[in-house]
């Protein structure tokens, strides 16, 4: 039918047409062709419309219209669901804070916030290497076993392959699992799984399957070769119909929890590894909050240029925007909050409306997900349009983190680095005013 439609639309623009020879013999070949795909009749519709183009036919209409709307039709026949989108409509509910509002590490907030959930939801189960009797290596689960028994809060054997497998089975039978990937740097052992199984689910049956697994993991900097990685842009890549999120802190990671346990589709979580032993102060609705999935927060505003970043570098670049201040430079931060959906409202770039330049900075290797950030913003936002600087990346170098402090100062970005990335720009604008300093 589809075919028979192009034809009758090639005859009758050839009629009316100079190139009607041409037209024609696309009609002819679309034809007689052997066996057919829609892929020989958009092709063909395609070089008709290639023939047409510096040709004022009216009819030819006919055709651009038939091709955009079988576009769009084709897009969602071969090309939609996945993701569900239920994660999107999941109403924010901010922090709540009040003078009795403790503070304290890390560790013992997000330990607050999967006690609220498993209290809450009878369908949650957490396991993973050390999750169980252990309460994990950081002991955001500690004494969740003896409360909640071992069925729902246990150990596995090392295999990452095997945990998130059990995972992608559980959630497919109507639990809610949480399953432990130690570090992110384990990652990689279960990314085929994550790839190739569960990614793609939603996508490959049309929303007919659904496999809400959350899996939890930490990483970034902690100064130790396999444990100090931050290979986001591998993820990133491979696990399209995942989400990604990277919050810079416990009460963060803690609210995208309560927010994907009233969704349906599977997310990554990377925790900061470093800041378990960060102190902050508990919510009074730590198992009520939720963060939103694609939007990203300004954590110090400014008007001189636009820092961008996630995760455990949000303290570093913090920690840089106070030096530049002294220097005379305000420097906006962003954190990102969601690699996957990426700031879905356009914040970053309202943020270059008002300052011009941006530096994406990441623990990522050189092209790896500042990179992607770039691209987000630069070309699908079209931020290039309120540049005076060209944009500019800072990211981790391309081997992995070396050992200890020094590995880790000379490995990934710090604040003299980026000082000195953003300094660098703003002397390029007004050297009389930025002296150069070495």
């Amino acid at each position: 039918e589809e075919r028979n439609q192009v034809m009758d639309m090639l005859d009758e623009i050839a009629s009316g047409s100079n190139h009607a020879s041409e037209l024609r013999d696309v009609r002819e070949r679309l034809a007689n062709l052997p066996s057919l795909t829609r892929r020989e009749i958009h092709t063909a519709a395609h070089e008709a419309l290639r023939i047409l183009r510096n040709e004022a036919n009216p009819t030819k209409q006919i055709l651009i219209q038939w091709k955009q709307e079988q576009d769009a039709l084709n897009l969602e026949r071969y090309g939609s669901h996945l993701y569900s989108g239920t994660a999107l409509k999941v109403e924010e509910i901010k922090p709540v804070y009040s003078e009795s509002s403790p503070t304290m590490f890390g560790f013992e907030v997000i330990n607050s916030a999967f006690d609220a959930a498993l209290r809450r939801e009878p369908r949650l189960v957490a396991f993973g290497e050390d999750v169980g009797r252990l309460g994990d290596v950081n002991q955001g689960f500690k004494g969740m076993q003896e409360k909640y028994g071992e069925l729902r809060v246990s150990d596995t054997g090392i295999r990452e392959s095997t945990i998130l497998g059990q995972a992608i089975g559980l959630a497919m039978r109507g639990l809610r699992p949480i399953a432990e990937i130690q570090y992110l740097d384990y990652v990689l052992y279960c990314l085929q799984t994550m790839s190739d199984d569960l990614a793609t689910l939603h996508w490959r049956t049309a929303g007919g399957q659904k496999a809400p697994v959350i899996i939890r993991t930490r990483g970034h900097r902690l100064e130790v070769v396999w444990h100090a990685g931050s290979p986001m842009a591998g993820i990133l890549n491979l696990v399209r119909g995942i989400h990604v999120l990277v919050p810079r802190d416990m009460t963060r990671a803690a609210g995208f929890y309560n927010t994907l346990l009233k969704s349906d589709e599977p997310a990554i979580v990377v925790e900061v590894l470093n800041g378990y032993r960060v102190k902050e102060k508990l919510p009074d609705n730590i198992g009520e909050m939720t963060v939103p999935l694609g939007v990203p927060e300004i954590i110090r505003a400014g008007k001189d240029i636009t820092v961008v970043t996630y995760g455990a570098c949000c303290r570093v670049v913090l920690d840089a925007a106070e030096k530049l201040s002294k220097a005379g430079i305000e420097a906006e931060v962003i954190d990102v909050q969601s690699l996957l959906p990426f700031d879905i409202h356009g914040r970053i770039v309202e943020s270059l409306k008002k300052t011009s330049r941006v530096l994406f900075v990441d623990e990522d290797v050189p092209g790896g997900t500042t990179a992607y950030m770039l691209q987000e913003v630069i070309e699908k936002q079209g931020g290039y349009f309120h540049l005076d600087s060209p944009a500019r990346t800072l990211s981790g170098k391309a081997h992995r983190p070396a050992y200890g402090s020094d590995g880790d100062y000379w490995s990934k970005p710090n604040a003299e680095t980026v000082f000195d990335s953003v300094y660098e720009m703003m002397r390029e604008v007004n050297p009389a005013l930025y002296p150069e300093i070495y």
